[in-house]
């Protein structure tokens, strides 16, 4: 295993960033840029041994900016939803900046996705050690809460990223990672013919502006029961006729996974090269987002600029907009105690 580092570019206000390969036994490499701690490129073999990159990503940082689709980014400090940014907590009313109409998504008008984290490659453990600090006040937030988060990529092609937290003062956390997968290859089109499995009972419907209504639903008998080996295609092409599809333009709703724990929550299958995607959490939640509102104007590594539902997330995470509801799994973190979340993305071939 060897971890390899180069420059990748140049920022706006002059500061370098870099770009760092995991590479293990097999060849297989992940790499990772230390701006946005985005995942750049995951190369991994099909089902005859040939070699492909299955992750939505640029070749240079300039090609992020700026990062609409927040594209293999790290996501915080709350991933997806706010209601109106606003949320009262221990009696006090927060106001968090809105960036997304009258909505707070994805920490706000300068999330972590847009930080230079510090890192620190951990040779004997192939892995990257990204940290990074938000102030108190940051979007609004309260506390001073110093982040790490360790990418480790293994001998199986097990993709780890263990997120921790530490505040000052009571706030919201709900850290993740925002990786555009297209088990195809990257550049490959769309995702429709991939089969995906989800392991949840439940989701959480939301409004016609994407926030969650409180209501934990039932998948029986909606398209929303991926629980069986489904065809994303399938689904996607009842968007018009459901009104949580049509909210969206696709799939991008949050599931109620089964289980506690660190667990397999979901995989995708796809029948062309063999590979196989499959997540482990010990989140409660994971986002299934269908990359519907990507617009064709992000220089992708291929060559090409990615189009609609050219590959999906995962994101494992609580529940959109916890913070305004009490019956959802919360995201309060107490002053001084730790934030801790693993999810693992294992790749392998059938």
């Amino acid at each position: 295993m060897a971890i390899s580092v180069k420059a990748f570019g140049t920022l706006p206000d002059g500061r370098t960033a870099d770009l760092y390969t995991l590479t293990n036994a097999g060849g297989a490499s992940v790499s990772i840029t230390n701006y946005g701690g985005i995942l750049v490129s995951i190369v991994v073999p099909d089902r005859d041994g040939k070699p492909g990159d299955v992750l939505l990503g640029c070749k240079t940082v300039t090609d992020y900016l700026p990062n609409d689709g927040y594209l293999g980014a790290l996501i915080g400090r709350i991933g997806n939803r706010v209601n109106r940014g606003h949320c009262v907590l221990n009696g006090r009313e927060i106001q968090l900046n809105c960036n997304s109409g009258a909505h707070h998504l994805h920490g706000g008008n300068s999330g972590f996705n847009e930080k230079l984290w510090e890192a620190e490659a951990l040779d004997a453990e192939n892995a990257l050690k990204l940290r990074c600090f938000s102030p108190d006040g940051e979007e609004n937030y309260p506390g001073n809460l110093s982040v790490t988060v360790t990418y480790s990529w293994n001998d199986q092609n097990e993709l780890g990223i263990h997120y921790q937290a530490v505040s000052d003062q009571d706030t919201m956390v709900n850290l993740t990672n925002h990786a555009y997968f297209n088990i195809d290859g990257e550049g490959a089109g769309v995702i429709d013919d991939q089969i995906i499995t989800i392991r949840a009972d439940a989701f959480t419907p939301t409004d016609e502006t994407l926030i969650p209504t409180g209501e934990i639903r039932d998948v029986s008998g909606t398209v929303f029961d991926l629980r069986k080996p489904t065809r994303l295609g399938d689904g996607l092409a009842k968007t018009q006729q459901d009104d949580q599809l049509r909210a969206g333009g696709g799939y991008d709703q949050n599931f109620c996974l089964n289980g506690e724990g660190y667990r397999e929550v979901a995989s995708v299958y796809s029948p062309a090269t063999g590979r196989v995607l499959t997540v482990l959490t010990d989140q409660p939640g994971i986002q299934l987002y269908t990359g519907n509102s990507l617009g064709g104007n992000m220089p992708g590594k291929c060559g090409n600029c990615y189009g609609k539902r050219e590959a999906l997330c995962l994101e494992t995470q609580t529940y959109p907009d916890a913070i305004n509801h009490a019956n959802f799994p919360g995201c309060v973190l107490r002053a001084g105690e730790t934030y801790d979340h693993l999810t693992t993305y294992r790749f392998s071939v059938q």
